[in-house]
């Protein structure tokens, strides 16, 4: 999608998503789940926690799949 804020505006909260934003040594991302959605800002729910992203800033937003599920340990934990 060519405009990531409108891609942004027409997603559901709960999609997870990876937000490019820029910043003042270049872009980064925020991967994770879209949890709020304003006027001015969105907030992602990365592994890390709450991340607010100014919608100005934003260069690129995409749907991306659920992650795996997690592999169970190689050997039992003792």
């Amino acid at each position: 999608m060519s405009d990531p804020v409108r891609f942004l505006r027409e997603c559901a909260l709960g999609t997870r998503v990876t937000v490019r934003r820029r910043i003042d040594d270049g872009f980064t991302d925020a991967l994770g789940y879209l949890r709020e959605l304003s006027d001015t800002a969105c907030v992602v729910e990365t592994r890390r926690g709450l991340v607010e992203v100014p919608l100005d800033a934003v260069t690129a937003a995409i749907r991306v799949p659920e992650p795996p599920p997690r592999r169970a340990p190689r050997h039992p934990i003792v």
